[in-house]
């Protein structure tokens, strides 16, 4: 394995515990609305340990793998060490402390979005074509999520349905990019 197989398999092991241990700690926090409720409502109360825990071990995973990507492209390093960065943030710093929280997931938010096309320049799969698109949903559903918070209006998904149409295109280009990193065959 080289340095660039060890990102792509640090980058989906972070993306797949994160997303289990989300989809866990959902299941176990009482009266749990995945339109009603923040994804970070879950770091806090019975199920923080879980939430907390699998965002800061996704971020450091990100950050370690940052290092392992210069040979491809330091702007896909730098915007994968800062989202990891956010990730770590909004596990050390749960809503109970509000301001910082949210600049750490806004950070968190922009920057695995824009990840995507340093991803996409560099990719030699089918994905280079996916991976933007899904970066820009990431995008736009991070400017309706703000202006919803302004105006009460999420397209009917509620708070936490438009935070997942950030947070869910993300990981799914990130699953994918992850996976053609690993892949021995394409060189990326």
């Amino acid at each position: 394995m080289d340095r660039v197989n060890i990102a792509g398999l640090l980058g989906i092991i972070g993306v797949i515990e994160f997303l289990l241990a989300m989809l866990v700690a959902e299941a176990l926090y009482p009266g749990y609305s995945v339109s009603m409720n923040y994804i970070s409502d879950l770091g806090v109360g019975r199920t923080a340990i879980i939430f907390n825990s699998s965002i800061i071990v996704m971020g450091l995973l990100l950050i370690i793998a940052s290092a392992l990507y210069p040979q491809l492209s330091k702007a896909l390093a730098t915007t994968i060490a800062l989202t990891g960065i956010g990730a770590v943030g909004v596990g050390i710093f749960p809503e109970t402390v509000y301001q910082i929280h949210v600049i750490f997931a806004l950070i968190a938010f922009f920057f695995a979005s824009i990840s995507s096309y340093p991803a996409a320049r560099i990719s030699r799969g089918p994905g280079r074509v996916l991976w933007p698109v899904l970066g820009t949903m990431g995008l736009i559903a991070l400017a309706l999520l703000i202006t919803g918070t302004i105006t009460g209006t999420y397209l009917g998904l509620g708070p936490g349905g438009m935070e997942r149409m950030i947070v869910y295109p993300n990981l799914l280009w990130a699953l994918g990019f992850g996976t053609e990193l690993m892949n021995p065959q394409k060189k990326t």
